[in-house]
């Protein structure tokens, strides 16, 4: 199966209420950047297409504005299990396949700063999709789209580790696929979040442009070995009831990336990435593991 815009709002990144380091409102975001790796935007035939993300996340720093590590005792700790089911309608619409997604986060969290230690375990927030995809030729595909991250997660704001945001949030995706089983292999997903305010805090994170990419080439027929990561920017202020705080994150991460592929619907990714430049946010490394379960 050829997964296009496949996310969870695994809040793992935005879990530190620190002041000094905000950037979007705790220091993250509803998408986990990142996330996705080969295939970004190439969907499958018709039907129901179940996926399994699994992630774990570690950081030890937090940086600030001009990604300065800050003299902070800090450690956070994150291990997310996302079912999502993919469906692939017959119909079409302006050309493209129309296809509908939700993405469920299984959420293990643990954070520690300057010695106070919290964490949380369940259901984080909740990703919609709706999307269409377009197949220009054998090999390239792309996908046009809308996420909707809906706040089921548990929140609390005087508690350090949330594995829900308490926001919506909006997400407009464009993804890009080459797909080669004898050569070069590279994909694009570029993403512009637009959050709402958070109830309880009256915190409005800013808007978000990011984008994940990969870059491989097939050693084989059923392999493919690369890198990917991501490079993320908020490109306006967070504000707080009403006025601008700054507060603008920045990341961006490399790693390697390795992919399987039977040719009959089944593959399994993994990618390592370490995040480098980061201001505003906390650095650290992620493992991820992406695979189609076919039915």
């Amino acid at each position: 199966m050829k997964s296009t815009i496949l996310h969870g709002s695994i809040t793992a990144l935005a879990l530190v209420t620190t002041a000094s380091v905000q950037a979007t409102e705790g220091g993250g975001s509803t998408y986990p950047m990142g996330a996705e790796n080969f295939l970004m935007g190439a969907l499958p035939p018709p039907g129901v297409h179940p996926l399994l993300y699994a992630n774990h996340y570690a950081a030890d720093e937090l940086r600030n504005d001009q990604a300065e590590q800050l003299p902070i005792d800090f450690r956070l700790r994150a291990n997310v299990l996302a079912p999502r089911l993919l469906w692939v309608t017959g119909q079409t619409l302006w050309g493209g396949q129309l296809a509908f997604a939700s993405l469920f986060p299984l959420v293990d969290l643990d954070v520690t700063v300057d010695g106070q230690q919290d964490s949380d375990q369940g259901l984080g927030d909740i990703d919609l999709t709706m999307a269409l995809a377009y197949h220009h030729s054998p090999n390239l595909h792309s996908a046009v789209g809308v996420d909707v991250f809906v706040p089921t997660g548990s929140f609390n704001a005087d508690r350090l580790a949330n594995v829900g945001r308490n926001y919506w949030s909006v997400q407009g995706v464009y993804a890009l696929s080459q797909v080669n089983p004898e050569g070069l292999n590279w994909d694009l997903k570029m993403m512009y979040d637009y959050n709402f305010e958070n109830p309880d805090t009256h915190y409005q994170s800013g808007h978000e442009l990011h984008a994940d990419y990969s870059l491989g080439y097939a050693l084989h027929s059923n392999w493919v070995a690369g890198v990917g990561g991501y490079a993320y920017r908020q490109v306006t202020d967070d504000r707080l009831n009403g006025g601008k705080i700054g507060n603008r994150g920045q990341a961006f991460s490399i790693g390697p990336s390795l992919k399987w592929d039977n040719g009959q619907g089944a593959f399994v990714t993994l990618k390592y990435e370490r995040e480098f430049a980061v201001k505003n946010r906390p650095q650290g490394d992620s493992l991820w593991l992406k695979a189609s379960l076919p039915l």
